[in-house]
């Protein structure tokens, strides 16, 4: 079985849409998409993903089902550096969250104080409840920390989402804390994660990553990547980039 995540185009978030430079992304994209075959596409509800994959929709005569929990992962906290209003739960400063051992643990990262309060483990135990049943429905069940293959096959589908949910989605495949994926990866506006099962034994399945954020599309087009996403490269002299501060 092979999953593609794909993050959304360049966003336009004040109208939940795509900017100029987004439109011309998701025709990029939808050229790539239909070099390969994709057996069902999974799309959040948001109008940025849903006009993401709007061209390769229109040219294929394809539909995709909407899944509420794909949506971006909402839950919101009082990180230490905003104690007075509520932030993203899955960006913090390097500082506030490096020295906090249980963020680098899968069975603990959820257990500080300000991810309790924000009930982050349950938003998240929803959202990969969702992806199991997803992948149950195209014969991979859930089994602790494998999947059965009940049955095997070379099925291809696709999420189409953003960034944050993206982590959450690796996160539970790869049974690994989320935190390092949000701090420590940056999948740009389009890009495409790839995984493929292994099946090293008969019914016991296992997704790796062979490619992560994958842009190729764009640079085929001509197209640069878009910066947003990212954060500053250096501090000071940054020719505008986004700061946190």
């Amino acid at each position: 079985m092979r999953i593609f995540i794909i993050r959304h185009a360049e966003p336009d978030y004040s109208i939940d849409s795509l900017t100029e430079k987004g439109w011309r992304e998701a025709r990029l994209l939808a050229d790539r998409l239909k070099k390969t075959s994709i057996d069902a596409i999974y799309c959040s509800p948001l109008g940025r993903a849903r006009d993401t994959i709007s061209p390769y929709l229109k040219d294929t005569g394809r539909e995709a089902v909407t899944y509420e929990w794909l949506r971006e992962f909402s839950p919101r906290i009082h990180r230490p550096d905003h104690p007075d209003c509520r932030k993203g739960a899955w960006d913090w400063l390097p500082s506030d969250w490096l020295p906090c051992e249980e963020f680098f643990r899968r069975d603990l990262w959820w257990t500080p104080p300000a991810m309790e309060e924000g009930h982050v483990k349950e938003e998240y135990d929803w959202v990969t409840g969702g992806l199991d049943q997803v992948l149950s429905h195209h014969g991979y069940r859930r089994r602790g920390e494998y999947y059965e293959a009940a049955p095997a096959n070379r099925d291809t589908i696709a999420f189409v989402c953003h960034f944050g949910v993206e982590c959450v989605l690796l996160s539970h495949l790869m049974n690994t804390s989320p935190m390092t994926l949000w701090h420590h990866f940056c999948a740009l506006p389009s890009s495409v994660t790839t995984l493929y099962t292994e099946e090293r034994r008969d019914g016991v399945a296992v997704f790796r990553a062979s490619g992560f954020g994958d842009l190729s599309h764009l640079y085929a087009g001509g197209e640069d990547p878009s910066f947003m996403a990212r954060f500053c490269e250096t501090f000071h002299n940054n020719n505008g980039e986004r700061r946190d501060d």
